[in-house]
């Protein structure tokens, strides 16, 4: 949008202040790539998970794949070993061998060459395990047997392995288990000179694990008691009370063994070896706050489809909800809370696993999901994933039995940079920003302990497919879809992380820096008094607490009556400190005590609220559309001052102007379509203030005079597979599905030309053109000049006013489609394409792939087109 007289104004305004906002909402690229780019890549572009297959791997093809991945925008691989390529076997190079050390080593120089860095999981396949791990190191579960009970081995296999990395899985309870494990890395990887940035551990996939050989002292340690004294009430299924708190006692002596044993063992390591560590917490039966705190980038997974109601928006109609679950943007703030908590710059996600079936992933399906993540506090993206395939390999290469694949042979990979640049523009605000998040809600495990558990081996695995199986149904999940739908910024706080904050009467401090305004207590039945005790000694700091009722009695079976006591006591107490609140609707008491909110929220819009700017003193938003509520609207942002909008889509900033509303609070008027995103950045500062006749202008609904495109479209294939030559004209647009026969097996790119007139009269300073449905991305050129590429919903362009002529305008357009279509014939011709050891390669429903039956999808330009003069 323009603005003319409103934008003078506001210059200014600015002109007067010391504000460089075009600096601080557009950071410098040059100095923000000398920031974020180094030995270890650059941490503002996406990364990618990078599949070794069989490690069969040579120096001149990681040199290409390297090359190509630097040129098309990513900052960075994470290599993970995996099983083979049949007829590769003399090919395959055994992990941790003096060849697989060498090229291991080629690859992180030629990252340092590239500005590529190289990440490296502590293993191949998943979860940890390998040929080192023998019966009294591997995993393990409890048997009763002839009454007692006895410890057994799972027998689990590592999964998806790699040529030497076979073996059984590692008992991740067990602290002298994972440091003999990790004694095959410090006599082999820590001698090369060339190392990775960072170690990786995926989430946890330990089926069956659920004890370990010394778990008996260990409870009986921690715990106060002997479990096979409460033998009866461990194996009651009916959850009387004695069996609540004694399954308490067992998940939360689990829960600190995965924590001691694994966690802080394994971080502990790489950070002594020289690496960061990544970690996926989730899915394990630990307290997930604290499991990824232990990380120096914890890492969360966005797996699936989120079924955004956006218009255009295409949601993979095979995948499985009820099997696979969808993403949860309250799952993923378990990793970015541990991040705020403790100041770590970085958290990442796996992303867009199984967004949709092989060969069917868009672009615009894409950008949606990291949206999500954005407004979850992720700021390290990493696509799930590129395999190594060499280069002499025929189409399609080899592949990962996983989509998404985003590598060379992906359809998407020429457009493929649009969306590096866009993340990277996001990422680097979202990188040197800090968290403003008011609330810390605490999370109430005990809670959850007492419930029953679902996942296999009794025990309570929080992953992030199923929340509505674990987060959602708790009061805890509920309070926290409350608080996102109205506005509030939020963190989680553990037991074990409570100990570390700070209370004053100008907030609550966490150890990395992090300032909240109170501490929230869902609704708890359990609440252990070590907790209370920290939750007492803020409020005598001066911090707020605000309890939603009182918990009734503390978790776990020893000396449970005295403890309950003194957990009503110590709630009683609290109830008479002057900051402490226990409320009976805590959206009451909140606004009561000053804590913000963006009411926005309500009417359907995802953010971030953060602080930026080199004394912190800039508020900055990220703000996306992710569903169809939302068009345009005033919005009142709870920071004041000088605003500006930064589109990361097109790298603009502009100044948006402000009115003044009863109560003295400032609103901007935001234009948002469902699909799009933006920054908005407020600074200190008076902004100016617009008056009745400059807020009608600017909010008006009607657009310019529309520009009907009638006349017939040419359409001529180009490049693409099957190669074709044939051309059509098209009176209205449609499929190109629909010209011929061999167009249904068609991939690749066809031009759309077509001439207009432009109505005598209009005088604007620009157009919009909106090209609909586009399957799935769109160069556009006007009168031989390009005007940029439509690759995301809404599929939109602007065209200056100044390229257009009276009459005889052409537009061309390049419409690139899936690769599916074309799959649909190489599939039936070329069978042996699938070639891969363990799994192979599978549909989304995880059966054998065959696209012989897929019907041809849709492709091409289908519009409707509108040329609409810009006001």
């Amino acid at each position: 949008m323009k603005y003319s007289f409103i934008t003078s104004l506001l210059l200014v305004s600015l002109a007067n202040s010391s504000v460089d906002i075009q600096a601080q909402s557009n950071p410098n690229p040059t100095s923000q790539i000398a920031r974020g780019t180094s030995a270890r890549g650059n941490t503002t572009r996406p990364w990618t998970y990078w599949w070794w297959m069989g490690s069969a791997v040579n120096e001149a093809d990681i040199t290409h794949q390297l090359e190509q991945f630097a040129k098309a925008g990513l900052g960075g691989v994470h290599i993970i070993p995996i099983y083979g390529v049949k007829g590769y076997e003399n090919q395959f190079i055994p992990f941790l061998s003096d060849r697989w050390l060498a090229v291991f080593a080629h690859t992180v120089h030629e990252g340092k060459r590239l500005g590529v860095g190289v990440d490296l999981t502590t293993g191949t396949g998943w979860p940890f395990g390998g040929p080192g791990v023998s019966t009294p190191t591997a995993a393990k579960a409890w048997k009763v047997v002839d009454g007692k009970l006895t410890t057994v081995l799972t027998k689990q296999q590592v999964k998806r392995p790699a040529p030497g990395g076979q073996g059984l899985v590692i008992d991740y309870f067990n602290k002298e288990a994972v440091q003999q494990y990790l004694q095959r890395f410090d006599s082999t990887l820590a001698h090369l000179p060339e190392q990775p940035r960072a170690v990786y551990n995926d989430s946890y996939e330990v089926y069956g694990a659920n004890w370990s050989a010394n778990f008996l002292d260990e409870f009986k340690a921690r715990r106060g008691y002997d479990l096979t004294s409460q033998l009866a009430a461990f194996l009651d299924t009916t959850r009387t009370p004695e069996s609540i708190l004694v399954h308490q006692d067992y998940h939360q002596t689990l829960a600190e063994l995965l924590h001691d044993g694994f966690a802080s063992t394994w971080g502990s390591w790489a950070s002594k070896a020289g690496y960061l560590s990544r970690n996926q917490a989730h899915g394990s039966p630990g307290n997930l706050i604290d499991l990824y705190a232990q990380a120096a980038i914890p890492e969360t997974e966005s797996f699936g489809s989120s079924r955004f109601p956006i218009p255009g928006l295409r949601v993979d109609a095979n995948y499985e909800v009820d099997r696979f679950g969808t993403p949860n943007p309250l799952a993923m703030k378990f990793a970015s809370s541990a991040a705020n908590l403790l100041g770590k710059p970085l958290v990442s996600s796996e992303t867009g696993t199984w967004l949709a079936n092989h060969f069917q992933v868009s672009l615009s399906q894409l950008k949606p999901q990291m949206d999500e993540l954005f407004a979850a506090g992720i700021n390290h993206i990493f696509y799930h994933g590129i395999p190594y395939s060499p280069r002499a390999e025929a189409w399609p290469g080899w592949l990962f039995y996983a989509s998404t694949n985003y590598g060379p042979s992906s359809h998407f990979w020429p457009h493929l940079p649009k969306l590096n640049q866009y993340i990277e523009r996001c990422q680097t605000r979202l990188q040197t920003s800090k968290p403003d998040n008011d609330v810390l809600v605490y999370f109430p495990i005990h809670d959850l302990w007492a419930t029953k558990a679902k996942s296999a081996g009794g025990i309570h695995q929080l992953e992030v497919h199923h929340v509505e199986q674990w987060l959602l149904p708790q009061p805890f999940g509920k309070l926290c879809e409350q608080l996102t739908q109205r506005g509030y910024s939020f963190d989680y706080v553990s037991d074990e992380l409570l100990k570390g904050l700070t209370g004053s009467k100008q907030g609550i401090r966490s150890p990395g820096g992090a300032t909240y305004q109170v501490v929230l207590v869902p609704h708890s039945t359990y609440l252990p008094e070590t907790s209370l005790r920290q939750l007492e000694r803020l409020a005598r700091q001066g911090a707020r607490i605000v309890f939603d009722g009182l918990p009734e009695q503390a978790p776990g079976f020893h000396n449970h009556q005295a403890r309950s006591t003194t957990v009503q006591q110590l709630g009683q107490t609290l109830r008479q400190l002057k900051t402490v609140t226990v409320s009976t609707d805590v959206f009451k008491s909140l606004p009561q005590l000053g804590v913000r909110a963006e009411p926005w929220a309500g009417e359907g819009l995802s953010f971030i609220r953060k602080k930026s700017g080199s004394q912190q003193d800039t508020t900055q938003y990220f703000i996306t559309n992710l569903g169809n509520q939302f068009h345009q609207n005033w919005i009142a942002l709870s920071a004041t001052g000088l605003v500006s909008r930064y589109n990361p889509l097109t790298d603009q900033t502009e100044i948006i102007p402000v009115r003044k509303r009863q109560g003295g609070k400032n609103e901007i008027f935001l234009q948002l379509e469902p699909g799009q995103s933006c920054f908005i950045h407020v600074y200190s500062g008076t902004p100016t203030v617009l008056n009745e006749a400059a807020q009608k202008r600017l909010t008006s609904t009607s657009n310019g005079q529309s520009i009907r495109l009638k006349n017939s479209w040419q359409v001529q294939f180009l490049k693409g597979r099957p190669a074709l030559t044939t051309t059509a004209t098209m009176p209205s647009l449609t499929s190109w599905t629909s010209l011929a026969d061999s167009a249904g097996y068609f991939s690749g790119t066809a031009r759309y030309t077509t001439t207009f007139d432009l109505p005598a009269g209009v005088n604007v300073s620009s157009y919009q053109l909106d090209l609909g449905d586009v399957r799935e991305v769109a160069d556009v050129k006007l009168n031989g000049q390009p005007l940029g590429t439509a690759w995301c919903i809404p599929f939109r362009l602007t065209i200056p006013a100044d390229l257009l002529k009276p009459a005889g305008n052409k537009l061309e357009i390049d419409v690139t489609n899936l690769s599916a279509n074309y799959m649909r014939l190489y599939d039936k011709l070329n069978p042996g394409w699938k070639k891969f050891y363990d799994i192979n390669i599978v549909d989304i429903r995880y059966r054998p792939f065959d696209a012989t039956r897929w019907e041809a999808l849709p492709s091409g330009l289908l519009g409707p087109i509108k040329l609409t003069a810009k006001k």
